[in-house]
């Protein structure tokens, strides 16, 4: 029987006691969940989720596979102990959750709904331009970028979308490489920034950057907290260069009491809900991977540890 090892953290397995085994099952796959650590060599997978409770995957090289139940695995790319295939978690519930707060925060700068919710006084009829006439950048045509990018389209909002290497979308005007991010950001009135955290990525939206905008544009950050330089942020807002902010990620988790973006009149902080896993469906994501890996088949969402996601 195959044995997974839930590594993921004592307080994470409550929301995955019934839903794992009961996933695997569907898969058709014979399985043992546990989740104290077991000798080595009888582990065949780990389920795994940064804080929980390996760092050390030297001894468990048997494995076949560590699938991880986050997104993001710049936590552990670096982890030099591991050597086994390392998958990152797709979960089609986590893009539903990302879209949801994507469009929202969009459609709520477009319409500028803050004007109305903070009961200006008077009687100011500011029509908002129709979603075909403002230009909205997406910014990482990742598995999340991409599904964002296509709902904005479908939107009718004027969709620009930025990656590092070409991609393709129906209805998104696709750009790629350095030398085009200027051009995407001198058009962009509202940016979303999706893209991996790497190297390549760190500080990307820095003032250099931050000053290609047009003035008064609005920033959406549920990416990485690493892909915004703090300091020019705050001072675009402060010089009134940029509009808004609304940021879902951070560098320092969660965001400390006395942190600037916490009362700062043009910033919108949410707590990382942008794209939460969940256990129902991410059960799924993992089951499939076992299965596969089962039967010799290709393992989904597979990390290119040199690339970093």
């Amino acid at each position: 029987m195959t044995l997974v090892w839930f590594a993921a953290g004592a307080r994470r397995w409550p929301d995955y006691r019934e839903h794992l085994p009961e996933a695997l099952a569907e898969a058709g796959v014979a399985a043992r969940v546990v989740t104290k650590a077991p000798e080595p060599e009888a582990v065949d997978y780990i389920v795994f989720a940064p804080g929980g409770d390996v760092t050390d995957f030297t001894p468990y090289r048997r494995a076949k596979a560590v699938l991880s139940l986050w997104a993001g695995v710049e936590r552990i790319v670096g982890n030099t102990s591991l050597t086994q295939p390392l998958c990152r978690m797709v979960d089609p519930a986590l893009t539903e959750g990302m879209l949801d707060w994507v469009t929202g925060h969009v459609l709520r700068h477009h319409l500028d709904l803050d004007r109305w919710i903070r009961h200006e006084p008077g009687w100011h009829q500011i029509v908002p331009p129709l979603a075909r006439e403002r230009t909205v950048a997406v910014l990482g045509l990742g598995e999340l970028g991409a599904a964002c990018a296509t709902a904005l389209a479908g939107l009718r909002f004027r969709t620009l979308g930025w990656s590092r290497s070409p991609k393709a979308l129906p209805d998104v005007e696709t750009h790629h490489g350095e030398a085009s991010l200027e051009a995407v950001l001198r058009q962009a009135e509202i940016v979303v920034t999706l893209l991996p955290a790497t190297p390549e990525t760190d500080n990307l939206m820095d003032a250099r950057r931050l000053g290609w905008l047009p003035k008064h544009a609005v920033l959406l950050n549920p990416g990485r907290g690493t892909l915004i330089d703090d300091e020019a942020l705050l001072a675009a807002l402060d010089e009134g260069r940029l509009g808004h902010a609304t940021l879902d990620v951070f560098r320092v988790e969660p965001l400390p009491d006395g942190h600037p973006f916490r009362s700062h009149p043009r910033i919108t902080v949410t707590p990382h809900i942008a794209a939460e896993t969940r256990p129902a469906s991410a059960s799924r994501v993992i089951a499939e991977n076992i299965r596969r890996g089962e039967a010799g088949e290709p393992f989904l969402h597979l990390v290119d540890r040199r690339r970093g996601y």
